[in-house]
């Protein structure tokens, strides 16, 4: 449960994800704009103030584009082949949303030339969209669940199941090659449908997900011949023992990554190691918690010197004499070994085996790691490249201060608590987080934990780190004031937005008053992503974030005092985000039928979980006289609501109400 928690804080493992992990990591927008996937027709309508939609846009009927039925177009300087070839050289999603818009041959150009799509919620169009508008797709990504499933605020069997996305593939084109899912449900029958379909099938990616099994895993190693990564982060399902990796063939040797972390049995060594052996190409291999000390060391053997990136299972064993000689050599082999992870349970006599690489190392990944402050200090002065740090907050102050020391160029860092479980207690402060800023000024994303903070700390860290781009800082504490002057964190807060133009991504904490609001919504121009819990006084709050955050996209709130007023107050802005989310707030129904209304081109869905009183009114398409006063007077625990362009969704549970 603790990693899971870590993962839904985090989003991404390392600096060498997927976008899918993290879109805003690498600036731009990655996600291919629903106006694009609508065939551009309404396209600057959406872009407007307006609340209702585009004109001459119907979402649920539009036809897109094609060659038989664009009216004839100008003469062009080059053919559609030259201009096709030449956009195949455009890898921003973003760049070539902008292309796309140019005139209707480049957007036709797009649409043939177009390989890779990103969709950041699986409900935002449909598959018949996806594959009318870019019927040539070789990699898609998508997104599932919103993020705060993470925390069980979510119902299980929510939806975003990928089989309709497969089927309509499958029947459409068979060139997918790479497929990247997050938060989103995949069953044995969509696996099985991805290897039988797709005979250049690629990558499968799994974040998050669940609904499958191993023996749909066995299914795609048999399968598919051309598969060169596998990777299971964070997934829920139901393992049946490591049997299905004899079924890769003996004559497959095309994989190049494999992450089996999610694996909650013990992997089969023997067929582990034949498959590690063959493919001699395999350059990330993660193993699960299970694999031993001495089995890492026999696949470091026969492929270490390929091996980029590794993450170790438990590093404990009771070795002596020359078993021990052999574990100390086990680690020169390495030469291109740059990321580290794993380490579930470590004995601290072994960490010096990983001296002989911690100078190349540009990542270590001490997340799921209970290493002490002393041996931390120990081995990170080892590591003086290092870009990216994950560590538990069993580290210290005096650990942080260690990397400040020796990391000068860190860009990511990330400290999570070692006790989930204990939502009031870290063991780091304010004095770490200020030591980092000092040493590491390249420093562009930090997720901190904490117990404590002071508004002069947050300051002092963004003028030391003005290049930040995400700041994630969780004062375990609700509505914890500066713990020095007991006054409100708003002018640290405001610092961090003043300071860092570049901010994407925000997440707050502590005890903040509409003042932190008006200073984020004045500042914070260019960020993409919000997060709100236990903060704000009065829907005022809502209200500056909305005029000001010109670029936000994705707005996440929990046990926040915004009402009505805050929520009608976005009401120009919201279709030109991607979705918001708003539980145990102070909604009512009322205020969420008002949005349905005013805005038909968002999905408004309500999650009820407890059905005593909803069901009735819900039924009712309108509310008038003594049905509104009554309205206004049921509450709203759960409000998701997102942009759409295929309306209601046909898969919704009896707990989600669509108004």
């Amino acid at each position: 449960m603790q990693g899971r928690v870590r993962e839904c804080e985090c989003d991404i493992n390392t600096t060498t994800s997927t976008a899918m992990e993290d879109e805003e990591l690498v600036g731009g927008e990655l996600v291919c704009n629903d106006w694009h996937l609508h065939g551009g027709e309404g396209y600057e309508g959406s872009r407007k103030n307006v609340t209702e939609p585009p004109e001459n846009v119907d979402p649920a009927t539009t036809a897109f584009a094609t060659p038989a039925s664009d009216p004839p177009l100008p003469p062009r300087p080059f053919p559609d082949e030259v201009l096709e070839h030449v956009l195949a050289f455009i890898t921003s999603h973003k760049d070539r949303n902008a292309v796309s818009l140019v005139c209707k041959s480049w957007l036709k150009a797009d649409r043939w030339s177009r390989r890779s799509v990103f969709i950041g919620n699986c409900y935002s169009c449909s598959p018949e969209i996806l594959t009318r508008r870019f019927p040539r797709t070789k990699s898609l990504t998508l997104k599932g669940r919103p993020r705060f499933s993470d925390f069980n605020l979510v119902p299980p069997n929510w939806g975003a199941n990928v089989l309709p996305w497969l089927q309509e593939l499958a029947a459409k084109t068979h060139a997918l090659e790479e497929l990247r899912l997050k938060r989103m449900t995949i069953t044995d029958e969509g696996l099985s449908l991805i290897a039988h379909s797709f005979p250049n099938f690629r990558a499968l990616i799994l974040i998050f997900c669940d609904g499958f099994s191993t023996d749909g895993l066995a299914n795609i190693a048999k399968n598919c011949r051309n598969l060169r990564e596998l990777d299971l982060q964070e997934c829920v399902f139901d393992d049946r023992g490591s049997e299905w990796l004899s079924a890769f063939p003996e004559t497959f040797t095309s994989l190049t990554s494999l992450n089996l972390t999610s694996l909650t049995s013990d992997v089969n060594f023997t067929d582990l190691e034949r498959l590690v052996c063959r493919c001699s190409q395999l350059e990330k291999l993660k193993l699960n918690r299970s694999t031993t000390l001495d089995q890492v060391q026999s696949l470091l053997l026969s492929r270490g010197s390929t091996l980029k990136e590794l993450g170790i299972g438990s590093f404990i064993q009771d070795v002596t004499g020359a078993g021990m000689d052999q574990l100390e050599n086990m680690f020169n082999i390495c030469r291109s070994m740059s990321a580290l992870s794993g380490f579930w349970e470590v004995i601290p006599v072994y960490l010096p085996l990983l001296y002989p690489i911690c100078h190349q190392l540009r990542e270590l990944n001490l997340s799921e790691s209970p290493i002490s402050s002393s041996e931390f200090t120990k081995l990170i002065s080892q590591c003086p490249l290092l870009q990216c740090l994950l560590v538990q907050d069993l580290v210290e102050d005096r650990g942080l201060e260690a990397v400040a020391a020796t990391c000068q160029d860190l860009r990511q860092l990330r400290v999570i608590p070692w006790d989930i479980t204990h939502g009031d207690r870290s063991l780091v402060t304010e004095k770490g987080m200020v030591a980092i800023s000092r040493g590491c000024r390249e420093l562009r994303y930090i997720l901190y934990f904490c117990n404590q903070m002071t508004n002069a700390a947050l300051e002092e860290f963004a003028s030391n780190c003005p290049k930040m781009t995400h700041f994630r800082l969780c004062i375990m504490t609700p509505l914890a004031p500066d713990y020095t002057t007991k006054e409100p964190m708003d002018e640290g807060f405001g610092a961090v937005v003043r300071i860092c133009k570049g901010l994407k991504r925000l997440s707050v904490s502590g005890w903040l008053t509409d003042r932190a609001f008006e200073l984020i919504g004045k500042y914070a121009k260019e960020m993409r992503s919000l997060s709100l819990a236990f903060v704000g006084e009065s829907g005022c709050a809502m209200e500056y974030l909305m005029q000001g955050c010109e670029s936000l996209k994705k707005l996440e709130i929990r046990d926040c005092p915004f009402g009505d007023a805050g929520l009608l107050s976005g009401i120009q802005r919201y279709y030109q985000m991607r979705g918001l989310w708003m539980s145990l707030c102070d909604l009512s129904l009322r205020a969420c039928r008002a949005l349905a209304k005013q805005m038909p081109l968002l999905n408004v869905e309500m999650i009820v979980e407890d059905d005593r009183v909803f069901p009735s009114r819900l039924q009712r398409p309108s509310c008038e006289g003594n049905d509104d006063d009554e309205d206004r007077l049921i509450r709203v625990d759960k409000l998701y609501f997102y942009r759409t362009l295929v309306g209601p969704r046909t898969d919704t549970p009896p707990f989600v109400y669509t108004l």
